[in-house]
């Protein structure tokens, strides 16, 4: 799997303001800003993005997915 395809995957399953994956071929840093993340804890907006994952994490094609995940106005705030 590459970077794009994290990505578009993310993507399909959650509108995202910003999607970026970036990583090394088996460990994957996923930063992702939704509004579908609006009152949920980090625990719920992470299992949101290993949903959109489907079995790719059992079947070992992304071995390991670190996630940051954002409204909109946290990661306006992260920006300032």
């Amino acid at each position: 799997m590459t970077a794009e395809d994290i990505e578009s995957l993310i993507a399909a399953h959650l509108v995202c303001e910003l999607c970026r994956v970036e990583g090394d071929g088996r460990h994957w840093y996923a930063t992702v800003v939704s509004t579908a993340f609006e009152g949920l804890r980090p625990i719920t907006r992470h299992q949101r993005v290993y949903a959109a994952m489907g079995s790719r994490m059992k079947t070992d094609e992304v071995h390991a997915l670190s996630i940051k995940a954002f409204t909109p106005a946290e990661w306006a705030a992260q920006a300032a």
